[in-house]
């Protein structure tokens, strides 16, 4: 079955393509997580399983399966999991790990055409039509138990809050290699400080994001500069002094950065 979907258009509606799925998983004691990678054709490149769970639960991340698809110069994903339980009904964990991934995806490139469930007998497509959001809110990033719905406020404060542990984390490693020469990517260190401070709604002046830097000010001046030039960054004049500029991310790459510590810290 599987020999027959190589090589052709994958379409999420296909009686052979779910035959295939509550075949080879329909009936498994517990969860697991399938993903079809598909060309820009929709033609499939790779079936891989990617994740294991228990009978209940299946703990996701988003950084393995879109640096597979980048690795596989995928331009589309289907996910397919199974409910041992022999129900197909979505849970709302389902629903809203299905529209974060097609957050990330749509960031990165990706396109998330269809999230599949599968029983040994019935199957439920959750781009077919959503189920409305019920209960309590669960653990993040799960597929199974749990309820929660994902809002993109839930989102950005996921993203802000990563991002905080990631600057965190670099500065320590500054503290340990005692030298900021061999630390290095100081356009990084800027982009996340930037960041941060967008997401506190802050606004960062073009001398103080060059003292965060740790570059010496005339260098850290060329720097931002160079990012202007190469349209990461974008200088807004001060209204309250025209002397000062204020510096902000382009909304390309916020949004980019938004995806990234979505899906978790470095």
């Amino acid at each position: 079955m599987r020999a027959e979907l190589l090589g052709r258009v994958i379409e999420p509606s296909s009686p052979k393509l779910i035959e295939y799925l509550k075949a080879s998983m329909g009936a498994l004691p517990e969860e697991i997580l399938r993903v079809l990678f598909l060309d820009a054709s929709r033609r499939l490149i790779a079936d891989e399983q990617m994740q294991h769970g228990s009978v209940r639960q299946l703990t996701l991340y988003p950084r393995t399966i879109f640096r597979r698809a980048l690795e596989l110069d995928a331009a589309a994903i289907l996910l397919v999991h199974n409910h041992p339980s022999g129900d197909p009904a979505p849970s709302d964990s389902d629903i809203r790990v299905t529209d974060l991934l097609r957050g990330i995806g749509r960031a990165l490139d990706v396109e998330l055409i269809d999230h599949i469930i599968v029983t040994q007998r019935e199957h439920h497509r959750l781009a077919a039509g959503k189920a409305p959001p019920r209960g309590r809110p669960g653990p993040p990033l799960t597929l199974g138990d749990g309820h929660r719905d994902e809002t993109q406020k839930e989102i950005a404060d996921l993203a802000l809050a990563n991002a905080r542990r990631t600057l965190r984390r670099r500065l320590l490693r500054k503290q340990l290699l005692g030298n900021d020469e061999l630390f290095g990517e100081p356009a990084w260190d800027m982009l996340i400080d930037l960041f941060i401070h967008e997401g506190e709604a802050k606004p960062v002046s073009t001398s103080s994001l060059g003292i965060a830097s740790g570059l010496g000010m005339s260098s850290a001046l060329r720097l931002v500069q160079r990012l202007c030039e190469a349209e990461l960054l974008v200088r807004t004049s001060d209204p309250a002094d025209g002397r000062r500029n204020f510096i902000r991310l382009a909304p390309e790459v916020a949004h980019r950065l938004t995806a990234y510590f979505a899906a978790g810290e470095e």
